[in-house]
């Protein structure tokens, strides 16, 4: 369990009555299993969790047993509730200051126990931050939180790599968006929804109106609609077999990005799909050797050809005297 998700978690069972593992799940982004092993851990670590079966029941946790909420600000307690951030993205929010801040009026609020092991806060420091820093002239995510939490249209200046030159823009946004390490804006233009990212946003103003955004959509429902619009849209499918013996390995590695036929295969290989971002990235499928076999596409194929070659070519003897 990630910090960011324990102290959500809990902070979910103090300040609310019974929820289900489902709208846990749901509040915290993550599967139902993730929130079942959560509250198993929880249990171990000795907090008073319990469950209640039934359509009245949910789980729940001892009054009194979870944080002092009332020893947090509002906007300390809003951003412990933000979860997903590693200690880079925090910082690009202006919000460590404030989650450590948080992080310790909770620990304060619960003397430490003779032999008790240190809180693992005071023994590990994690700074994601490159060592070299980003362009001062680029939009950062601290610039854009004020306008974005105000609820206000933005016009923005976005230099498209596809463009000569930067596009004046207005756009209503629905928030910030973190994917893969890179901070995107997540906006209605014309109220068709796009993903515009930070450092390609060369000015921005704010406009005297408020934003009008499509009723129903979220943040979150519109980020991941584009997510998967983008995987599609550049993802290549690469059709193959894989021994049995390689199969679960196989699986470690590409995750969901493998999909298995469980009407194909032999009783050697089973017959799978797997999806790459884009061509140069079947060099992961190397390492396999002679357990996949690949059979489409063709450029797929030949690429995995050529740069087998190439490493024989490397690693091949040097030629005698």
């Amino acid at each position: 369990m990630t910090p960011d998700r324990f102290f959500s978690l809990v902070l979910l069972l103090a300040s609310r009555n019974a929820m289900t593992t489902q709208e846990l799940a749901s509040e915290l982004g993550v599967s139902r299993r993730t929130v079942t092993r959560d509250l198993n851990w929880l249990r171990e670590a000795g907090l008073p969790v319990t469950a209640q079966r039934g359509r009245l029941g949910g789980v729940t946790m001892v009054p009194g047993a979870g944080p002092d909420l009332t020893r947090l600000t509002p906007g300390e307690r809003d951003q412990l509730l933000l979860t997903g951030l590693d200690e880079r993205q925090r910082a690009e929010l202006d919000a460590s200051a404030e989650s450590r801040r948080a992080l310790s009026r909770i620990a304060a609020a619960r003397p430490r126990r003779a032999g008790e092991l240190l809180p693992l806060t005071d023994v590990v420091h994690v700074d994601s931050r490159p060592w070299h820093g980003t362009d001062a002239s680029s939009t950062t995510p601290a610039s854009l939180i004020g306008p974005v939490r105000r609820g206000r249209r933005l016009r923005i200046a976005y230099d498209s790599p596809r463009e000569p030159g930067p596009r004046d823009l207005v756009v209503d946004p629905y928030g910030l968006f973190a994917k893969a390490g890179v901070w995107y804006l997540v906006a209605d233009r014309a109220r068709v929804p796009r993903m515009y990212r930070l450092e390609r946003i060369t000015a921005w103003e704010e406009v005297d109106r408020l934003r009008r955004i499509r009723a129903g959509q979220t943040l979150a429902t519109v980020a991941a609609a584009l997510v998967d619009q983008w995987e599609r849209d550049h993802a290549l499918e690469v059709s193959a077999t894989i021994d049995r013996t390689q199969i679960e390995r196989a699986q470690r590695i590409f995750g969901r990005r493998l999909v298995r036929d469980d009407h194909g295969g032999s009783a050697t290989g089973h017959r799978v799909t797997i999806r790459f971002p884009q061509l140069e990235d079947v060099r992961a499928l190397l390492p396999f050797g002679s357990a996949v076999t690949v059979h489409g596409p063709v450029e797929a194929q030949a690429r995995l050809g050529e740069l087998a070659t190439e490493l024989a070519r490397h690693h091949a003897p040097s030629p005698t005297a």
